[in-house]
């Protein structure tokens, strides 16, 4: 195991989206509010109220169904300068504490605040100062994880939700973990998880004892990287400001999409997020892409790459339904889909790396 001795925070903005439509409009406050497209046009979900995810109302849902889940929802379409407005709020909130802060999306970024510009030792005081701060200074709640690396740290935000914070010192790591199902493990969604468990593998701690010849029969290459995690042990760093080369979305669905209006619609909605992203890292692509996985796992890809580079939502989105017309999506159900943005240019263009929209 690693012996740097860090103090990480996650931070996760709550119901982003939603947030702040409520805090924004004083009638939203206290109910259920979905941020989406309309449910006569097989719209879906962008994100939901906590007041609404009461009723089972959840991200990437059929907005049609959300409504017969909560007839009484309300529907607000995405406003998404407003949303990056308040993102580079909160970013900058985070940047006064420490220059190490890794933005994943506009809601979240880890920071490494084992150093920090307030001179302070507890990574918890710090945490709960930028809960304080962000409030204070933009009326939204955040939830807070605080960990020895990343991976616990991003477990931990989730845990007390809303407006939560959840510490794990290095001497109850151990404690927390024999806690954690299998699903907990970063790169462990349902499909993966149902395979663990079908060879004996329930929850993370399990993950040391298997074979390790049948645990890389189960789980292919992530083999090392699930039995390193089983150990608490995370040993990336907080990468701060990095240059991208290729920028995606990808969203995989609990039932399998049918119809081809809802992918379309699905489709539209993560080309819109990725073009956010660009907007906000103040970069352009000329190559979109389409990833989809049918029911069967079979997985696809198809792409499109432009004379000039763009970055407008509707441009992108277009190009990437129209990706989607080149598939068997109308006939074949599918499990995920995908928007990228590839072949980058704008600043800080040197030493590309890779950001996935979480």
């Amino acid at each position: 195991m690693t012996t740097i001795a860090r103090r990480i925070i996650h931070l996760d903005m709550d119901a982003f989206y939603a947030s702040v439509e409520q805090r924004d409009d004083p009638s939203l406050r206290g109910k259920p509010v979905a941020v989406g497209g309309s449910p006569d046009s097989r719209g879906v979900v962008a994100a939901s109220s906590y007041e609404a995810r009461q009723f089972g109302v959840r991200s990437a849902m059929p907005m049609a169904r959300a409504v017969r889940l909560c007839p009484e929802l309300l529907i607000v379409r995405p406003d998404f300068a407003r949303y990056r407005a308040a993102s580079q709020k909160v970013m900058g909130i985070l940047r006064e504490c420490t220059p190490l802060v890794e933005p994943l999306s506009l809601d979240e970024a880890y920071l490494d605040v084992t150093e920090n510009s307030w001179g302070e030792p507890l990574a918890t005081t710090v945490a709960r100062k930028l809960k304080k701060n962000i409030y204070e200074q933009t009326r939204l709640t955040a939830s807070a994880g605080v960990a020895p690396n990343k991976f616990l740290a991003k477990i931990a935000s989730g845990w007390q939700k809303p407006d939560g914070l959840t510490v794990i010192a290095p001497e109850r790591v151990e404690q927390f973990l024999q806690k954690l199902p299998v699903e907990a493990l970063w790169g462990v969604g349902p499909v993966t998880a149902k395979k663990l468990r079908a060879v004996g593998i329930q929850k993370l701690v399990d993950v040391r004892e298997i074979d390790e010849n049948l645990l890389r029969k189960t789980v292919g290459s992530l083999a090392a990287w699930l039995k390193r995690l089983s150990h608490g042990d995370d040993p990336r760093e907080v990468k701060p400001d990095r240059p991208w080369k290729s920028i995606s979305a990808e969203t995989t669905y609990p039932e399998d999409l049918e119809r081809l209006e809802e992918m379309r619609a699905e489709v539209e909605r993560l080309a819109r997020r990725v073009a956010a992203s660009l907007e906000k890292k103040d970069l352009y692509a000329r190559a979109v892409t389409l990833k989809l996985r049918y029911s069967d796992f079979t997985t696809v890809t198809r792409s499109h790459t432009a004379d000039q580079p763009t970055r407008q939502p509707a441009d992108f989105a277009a190009r990437a339904v129209a990706l989607l017309e080149r598939t068997d999506a109308a006939r074949r159900p599918v499990r995920l889909l995908g928007v990228g943005a590839h072949d980058l240019s704008g600043k800080d263009s040197q030493h590309p790396e890779q950001l996935l929209l979480g």
